[in-house]
């Protein structure tokens, strides 16, 4: 995919989004009643320096994007034991915690200068925990088709200035699908890598069609860029289920594409996050 192509897109897109008007706003997940039902989506602590956000798909398995799994200065990959998910981490609480025991990235995902906008597509990961989270409180989420564009999704997600607590994104748009990735009207920060996208069906059931990938800044306009989802997850449970942890590429942004992963992971307290542009 040419730079020039995708930028094109997507400032048509954008034009197409401003008439039809903005996205919901984000609505902030304070209490447990309002938590109710998103407690599979935690918070992923990487290494004691960054975070994203995740979400269980399996009891074992976390759901979220590869480029989390390496350091964002170096390039290097992450080591899994220094990697723990927080189911439903809200005010300082989770609904469970664990250690991560292997994580694999999509063998396809590529993220070197002048990659990262071919692979937005295969930019996800599985992150097997030490043991599964078998609480009724804490359903893992299924998973379903991309969307259609025109579509209406939803995001659950960790940010800064909003690390403590998960917000609620009911409504966005799907604005276009191209070469395998989703553009989304999606309000995303840096934090929100990994994130799960979700459809709704008609009694309000919600299934992950995709995984928040970064954000694109096109002369000073945001869009949120999806991964698609189907079949490299395939690609992904097939890797699990062999026991396969296949070699990573070391991790590089773009100049226009920028990854969502967060700085420094804040402390377990109400505070909030610092964060350095990639």
């Amino acid at each position: 995919m040419r730079f020039g192509w995708f930028t094109g897109v997507i400032l048509l897109v954008l034009s197409n989004a401003a008439m039809a008007g903005g996205a919901s706003d984000l609505r902030k997940l304070l209490t447990g009643a309002d938590n109710r039902g998103w407690e599979a989506v935690g918070r992923l602590d990487i290494a004691g320096r960054a975070f994203c956000t995740g979400a269980l798909i399996a009891p074992d398995l976390v759901l979220t994007a590869a480029h989390c799994l390496f350091d964002k200065v170096s390039g290097a990959p992450v080591d899994p034991e220094e990697i723990e998910f927080l189911a439903g981490w809200r005010n300082g609480q989770a609904n469970a915690v664990r250690r991560v025991s292997q994580a694999i990235a999509h063998p396809d995902y590529r993220d070197e200068a002048g990659e990262r906008r071919k692979s937005v597509g295969f930019d996800l990961a599985l992150l097997r925990l030490v043991s599964p989270i078998r609480k009724a409180s804490v359903e893992p989420f299924e998973t379903d088709d991309r969307p259609r564009k025109g579509s209406l999704v939803g995001v659950v997600s960790y940010a800064r200035e909003r690390s403590e607590n998960p917000s609620l994104q009911e409504e966005c748009k799907v604005l276009a699908r191209r070469s395998g990735m989703l553009v989304l009207s999606c309000d995303v920060d840096f934090g929100s890598s990994g994130a799960p996208v979700f459809s709704f069906d008609e009694d309000g059931k919600a299934r992950i069609v995709s995984v928040i990938s970064a954000k694109a800044d096109i002369d000073g306009r945001e869009v949120a860029l999806g991964t698609r989802l189907k079949a490299p997850l395939a690609d992904l449970m097939a890797l699990v289920a062999n026991g396969e942890a296949p070699p990573v590429a070391p991790a590089r942004s773009g100049v226009k594409v920028f990854t969502l992963g967060g700085g420094e992971s804040p402390a377990r307290t109400t505070g909030g996050a610092k964060f350095v542009r990639p």
